[in-house]
């Protein structure tokens, strides 16, 4: 039997963001985009980063293998990983509705030359597989580097999960 995700989520002494898919859905202020679409069984995020400070100020700003380290491109993810979880409870109102990780597509804002997107990646992979284990949180994934992201966060993904 498959432990409860919103059980893990306390054990690992994680805080969900109360609005990681709700009317405070930081995205919007890029542009018309809902947080969140539900088609059925598959729920599809729109593109979250690690959010914002409490000034405003993009979280992790500028580029891998300049302006940041990869263990902080993995914080990065890390966090961004925490705002999908937040918008998957409220589109659905409960992380044990998730029944797999089908993709993420992850965008890495870095200097032409570095090679180790895959590496900053893993914060989001590795904390989505401590909150749903192996089975149901390792997914499908790709890691791209990119010239920049919008307020020039360095990390951003794009995630669909499967629904109970």
């Amino acid at each position: 039997m498959t432990q409860s995700a919103t059980r893990r989520v306390a054990e690992l002494g994680l805080v969900l963001p109360s609005a990681g898919g709700g009317a405070d859905y930081y995205g919007t202020l890029y542009g018309k985009m809902k947080p969140h679409y539900l088609s059925d069984k598959l729920l599809f995020l729109s593109g979250q980063t690690a959010g914002v400070d409490a000034a405003g100020k993009a979280l992790f700003p500028g580029r891998l293998g300049r302006d940041l380290t990869v263990e902080q491109g993995y914080e990065a993810a890390r966090l961004t990983a925490l705002n999908c979880l937040g918008c998957i409870k409220d589109a659905v109102g409960d992380l044990d509705r998730v029944k797999g990780l089908v993709r993420s597509l992850n965008f890495i804002a870095c200097d032409p030359s570095f090679t180790q997107p895959h590496l900053v990646a893993s914060g989001l992979s590795d904390l989505f597989e401590q909150v749903f284990g192996p089975e149901i949180g390792v997914g499908g994934r790709a890691s791209i580097g990119v010239m920049s992201l919008a307020d020039d966060y360095c990390f951003e993904t794009w995630v669909t999960v499967e629904l109970h």
